[in-house]
Order: structure tokens, then C-alpha cells, then sequence
């Protein structure tokens, strides 16, 4: 890395410490307020729960499958917050007696991915409090987060730039009118999003230094190891689909035949994928970054690869 280059780096590292400190948010006094869940009221809006793809529910049963699917938006992201915060804490230490300034960026990450995974905490609390009982999320997030960590440090920071841009998309979507949607839903996806785009800064920033030490052999394995990850992360949504569309039929207040559950299941799985896969695949800067990184042949790959997830 040429000396322009690792000064640009430092200043965009101290420019992600000075914004961290000026949108530093608590859960209590900023995002919850003392208030609580509405059932009355979506929780994810239209373009994220898809709403219109649940073509065989009434506009009260829409409204609870967003709810439900707020429930499984906090289970999830208190999940991947998990891994991606161990990764955090690894990645500092090649800066200890480095880049004091991109050490202290990567603390402060690492600080509000704990705040983060404790406000998703509380969220799915108070969301049990106002949805029947019976909803089940069985996923073990140290199970999943030694399985990820697992791959190489290329692979999860693909998957962790994913996930931290669309979370810019999900903000987007929940600031779209809608008197129907959660205030305080609106609220959780704001503060999240205001230190999620640095994080997402600093994914990038760390990602582009550890390819530049990588032979071709070892990104082509990673790439494959990209690949993986998100299957793997398909298969929880696959699961976590089927437990939804379940739940969504003993609490619906009416019977629902067997064709129509497997389209409800569908349905959940489809909006699903694009929350947590294809909103961030398909964001634009995260195509940019990763196709400075790889071969053509190697962005065939992983589009054919997420081509399958439909």
C-alpha cells in the first residue's frame, strides 16, 4: 500500500471515530422512550415484509405477518451481530501496534455491535409482548457464529459488507410514508442506521486490506467460501420460514388448507431472501467493492450462485 493511499485509509478511519461520537444513541433514552409495541400497527413496511406476495391474506393479516417477520428482523440481527462483532475484535489486533486511529474506529464497531445485539435483545421482548405466544427462533447464535468465523477473513467480510450496506436499504424503505407502520419500529431502523453506515465504511476499509495481502489462489478459495456462507445463511431463512408460516397459521383465526400454507411458506422464504440476501448482493457499492476484488469469471460465480435463491 502506497503512502497516499494508507493516509486517504487513515483519514476515512478518523472520519467513521468523529461521526461515531456525534450519533453515539442509547437504547432507553433515544430508540425506546418508554414506549411499547401497537399491535394495531405494522412493524416492517411493505417493501421489506413484501407484502403484496402474500396474495391469498387480508390487509389485517399482512399486518401480522410484518409483525411477525419484526420479530424474526430482531432475531436475525441479533444473530449476525454476533460473528460480525468477533470479527471485529480479531481484526483489531492487527492494528494494536499499528493505526492507533483505525484501532480505535474498529473499538468503537465493536462497542455498538454489543449495543446493537442488546437492543434486538429487547425488541424481541417486547414484541412477545404484544403477539400470541407459540413463536419459536431455534437458531443458536455462537452455534452460527463459530460456523462463520470458520471461513476465511475474506469470506466473512463479504458476507459482513452484505449485510451492513442493506441496512441503508431497509432505513430507506421504513422512511416511506405509511401511517400504519410502528413508530417505534421506524425509530429502531433510524438509530441502527445511523451507525451501521460506518460500519459498512469500515468493512470496506478492512476487507481492501486484507485482499491486498491474498495470493489469487487463496481469494479464488475465498470466493468459494463467500458462496458457502450465504447458502448457509439461505438455510436459516429456509428454516425460519417454515417455523413463521407456521406460527402465521395457528394464530391467523382461521383454517388454512394445505396449498395455501405452502404459498404462505413461500412467500416468508421470499421475503426473506431479500432482506437478508439479495438487498445486499444487489446494492450497488457492494457490487462495486467486490468487483474490484475478483475476476469476471469469479462475479459469474457468485451471481449463478445467487441466482438459485429466488
Amino acid at each position: 500500500m502506497d503512502m497516499i493511499t494508507e493516509t486517504s485509509h487513515t483519514e476515512r478511519y478518523a472520519r467513521c471515530v468523529q461521526i461515531s461520537k456525534r450519533v453515539r444513541w442509547e437504547i432507553e433514552q433515544d430508540v425506546i422512550r418508554g414506549r411499547q409495541f401497537d399491535s394495531a400497527h405494522k412493524f416492517l413496511p411493505d417493501g421489506l415484509s413484501l407484502a403484496d406476495a402474500f396474495t391469498t391474506l387480508s390487509a389485517d393479516e399482512k399486518r401480522f405477518v410484518s409483525q411477525i417477520q419484526g420479530r424474526t428482523y430482531a432475531n436475525i440481527f441479533g444473530l449476525v451481530e454476533r460473528f460480525i462483532n468477533a470479527k471485529v475484535l480479531e481484526l483489531s489486533e492487527e492494528h494494536w501496534f499499528g493505526d492507533q486511529v483505525a484501532l480505535e474506529a474498529l473499538v468503537r464497531f465493536s462497542d455498538e455491535e454489543l449495543k446493537h445485539q442488546a437492543l434486538f435483545r429487547r425488541i424481541d421482548m417486547m414484541v412477545g409482548d404484544v403477539l400470541p405466544d407459540g413463536y419459536r427462533f431455534d437458531i443458536d447464535p455462537n452455534a452460527v457464529a463459530h460456523a462463520v468465523l470458520g471461513k476465511s477473513t475474506w469470506a466473512v467480510l463479504a458476507l459482513t459488507l452484505d449485510i451492513e450496506l442493506f441496512t441503508q436499504l431497509h432505513y430507506r424503505q421504513s422512511i416511506e410514508p405509511d401511517t400504519q407502520l410502528s413508530q417505534l419500529f421506524k425509530d429502531v431502523f433510524l438509530f441502527h442506521w445511523k451507525e451501521e453506515s460506518q460500519h459498512a465504511i469500515l468493512d470496506e476499509l478492512e476487507w481492501i486490506r486484507h485482499d491486498a495481502g491474498l495470493t489469487a489462489e487463496k481469494r479464488a478459495q475465498a470466493v468459494e467460501e463467500f458462496i458457502e456462507l450465504v447458502a448457509a445463511v439461505d438455510g436459516i431463512l429456509q428454516a425460519q420460514a417454515k417455523a413463521d408460516a407456521g406460527y402465521f397459521a395457528a394464530n391467523c383465526g382461521r383454517a388454512i388448507d394445505e396449498t395455501e400454507a405452502r404459498a404462505i411458506e413461500a412467500a416468508f422464504l421470499r421475503a426473506y431472501r431479500w432482506q437478508y440476501i439479495h438487498s445486499g448482493a444487489q446494492h450497488p457499492h457492494f457490487v462495486k467493492v467486490l468487483s474490484s476484488l475478483i475476476t469476471d469469471a469469479q462475479g459469474q460465480r457468485i451471481h449463478a450462485a445467487l441466482a438459485t435463491l429466488q
